[in-house]
């Protein structure tokens, strides 16, 4: 056994490696923690005051990440680059990504409290979040899953894993986003300016007024 470790951490290269690897998976693991205690803690949630299904949801979003995880363990996309410095350049970037990542959705979690709701739902003491990573972004946890998956990309050098971020997670992203800021929109009369001054998914450099 020891023999075996000594083995895969014996250069340079294999300890780079493992250590991408293991802050993806420390970095997944924290965020499917995170989304398993939201639904222990809200789901069954009442004094719901609007509510709007949505075909986008934790259970299609696992879907894909499923789907998403099978495109990176066959190795279909991947682009086949030597250890060089691009290639620790885009790992570095990647695994900045998935840990910047996990951070915004944990924090973004802790900062919406007790208006999560796996469907969209305004509830009767619904209270409109500004404050913490909202500052950043208007969807932190839809925002931090698009840089994860974004991340994980350069990792491993996928692009067909890419393209499925872009073309499918991404407009599907947008699409739940645009329909929770029009039931959001009409609760609060605050939210119209909130939305020109904050980013959706990536943060504004400059705000318009």
């Amino acid at each position: 056994m020891t023999e075996t470790l000594c083995h895969l951490f014996d250069t340079p290269e294999k300890i780079f490696y493992a250590a991408v690897e293991i802050s993806v998976m420390l970095s997944v693991f924290a965020v499917l923690v995170a989304i398993l205690i939201d639904f222990a803690e809200f789901q069954k949630r009442e004094q719901v005051k609007k509510e709007k299904k949505s075909v986008v949801e934790t259970g299609t979003m696992l879907m894909f990440f499923f789907g998403f995880y099978a495109i990176l363990r066959t190795g279909a996309g991947r682009i086949a680059l030597e250890f060089s410095p691009l290639k620790i350049i885009l790992m570095v970037s990647g695994a900045l990504l998935v840990i910047t990542g996990c951070a915004v959705n944990v924090r973004g979690r802790l900062d919406l409290g007790r208006n999560w709701g796996n469907q969209i739902k305004i509830y009767g003491d619904h209270t409109f979040v500004t404050g913490g990573m909202y500052r950043l972004v208007r969807h932190p946890l839809y925002a931090s899953l698009v840089w994860m998956f974004l991340g994980a990309s350069l990792i491993y050098q996928n692009w067909l894993a890419l393209a499925a971020a872009l073309f499918i997670f991404i407009p599907f992203m947008r699409y739940r986003a645009r329909q929770e800021e029009e039931l959001l929109a009409r609760e609060f009369a605050a939210y119209a300016d909130y939305r020109k001054k904050v980013g959706m998914f990536f943060p504004k450099l400059w705000n318009k007024n």
